[in-house]
């Protein structure tokens, strides 16, 4: 009997936890994979990453960092010497790292300089604002991958455009296949909206994170005035972000002050319920405009431009900086929810090769 694949799984954001819920539950069902999680501790707070092992059935991480606070460059480097010891203990066939975080930076890094093969999921997105660190985490990420799984078109094409071209594949986009899953689970589970006491499509969400956002004072301002514009027309729920939270604190902005309900970050199932009954998001996440779109509901992007410009082009999204949406259709490319299963059967296909070279083996070694 041939024994299963082992693949170790590198997470440490809330969208990573998302997506790892849905190609979890595919490996799980495959029996010839084996799957080891890797919590590397960039999101701290329970409710930004430990209650999806509650809520989602995910199993509990076989290696869980405890990454503290710090600068960005320090905090890099101790996710990258935890992921390189566990990886030296696991010594895996495959890792896996998903999208732009400084944990996929961390994993591709750690796997590369010992050459094992690096599977990139959301390769290719591309905002082109190198400002932004999830712009070159994900340029890093792409070109130390082996087995490049792209959600979108567009995404294979920007990684011809850097000439990679070889084990590229569209396989659709994961956050489907877990949003599917999880909307009729929070149906039944959550109460947020009587918690919160709003009515299905009486109300909007805003969500504020990213650090181009938060660390830039002005940019903060104009973002909690164009939140409280909307909280003027009707009722905002905004789950506040640790670093969020933190940035108007050391500015001494008061988030009450946009009339917004502010409130604590939420389990996933309280948001995908509460995003399910909107009448509209406004976000700076990649993750939510998607999500947002699986539920369709329109979408604010709080920034100047975004990686998912499908969304822009199907007009249920539009950045704030436009005054209206595009003609509105859906959007072939995410597929039709069964995203891990063809991950499955590109991991099964690849690592079934007899010869490889990996392709990001050498890079900077």
């Amino acid at each position: 009997m041939i024994a299963p694949k082992k693949v170790v799984t590198i997470a440490g954001a809330r969208p990573q936890f998302i997506k790892a819920f849905a190609l979890s539950r595919a490996l799980a069902a495959a029996s010839d994979f084996d799957e080891v999680l890797i919590h590397t501790g960039q999101h701290f707070d329970d409710n930004m990453s430990g209650i999806f092992f509650d809520e989602l059935g995910i199993p509990q991480p076989k290696y869980h960092f405890a990454t503290p606070r710090a600068e960005r460059a320090s905090a890099i480097s101790q996710m990258l010497a935890g992921i390189h010891d566990a990886l030296e203990a696991e010594k895996p066939d495959a890792v896996i790292v998903y999208g732009d975080t400084d944990s996929t930076l961390a994993g591709a890094l750690a796997a590369s300089r010992q050459r094992i093969p690096l599977v990139h999921i959301e390769a290719g997105m591309r905002s082109f604002d190198r400002r932004m660190p999830e712009e070159t985490n994900r340029i890093a990420a792409d070109h130390l991958s082996d087995l490049l799984l792209c959600v979108t078109a567009t995404a294979i094409e920007n990684l011809a455009r850097e000439r990679i071209t070889e084990h590229v594949h569209h396989v659709g986009d994961l956050m489907y296949d877990a949003t599917l899953l999880a909307t009729s689970v929070a149906e039944r589970r959550s109460n947020i909206l009587e918690r919160l006491s709003v009515k299905p499509g009486g109300y909007a969400i805003a969500t504020v994170h990213r650090a181009a956002n938060t660390d830039e004072l002005e940019t903060l301002r104009r973002i909690l005035d164009y939140i409280a514009n909307e909280a003027k027309r009707q009722a905002v729920i905004f789950p506040v972000h640790p670093r969020t939270a933190r940035a108007a604190a050391a500015a001494g902005l008061d988030l009450t002050d946009t009339g917004a309900v502010i409130i604590e970050p939420l389990g996933y199932l309280g948001m995908c319920k509460l995003v399910h009954h909107a009448n509209l998001v406004l976000t700076d996440s990649g993750g939510l405009q998607k999500e947002a779109y699986f539920h369709r509901i329109p979408c604010v992007t709080l920034r100047d431009e975004t990686e998912w410009v499908e969304t822009i082009d199907a007009g249920w999204n539009r950045l704030w900086t436009e005054p209206e949406y595009r003609e509105r259709h859906d959007i072939p490319d995410f597929g039709r929810g069964n995203s891990a299963d063809e991950i499955v059967s590109c991991l099964r296909r690849y690592l079934s090769a007899e010869a490889r070279v990996p392709q990001g083996a050498g890079f900077g070694s």
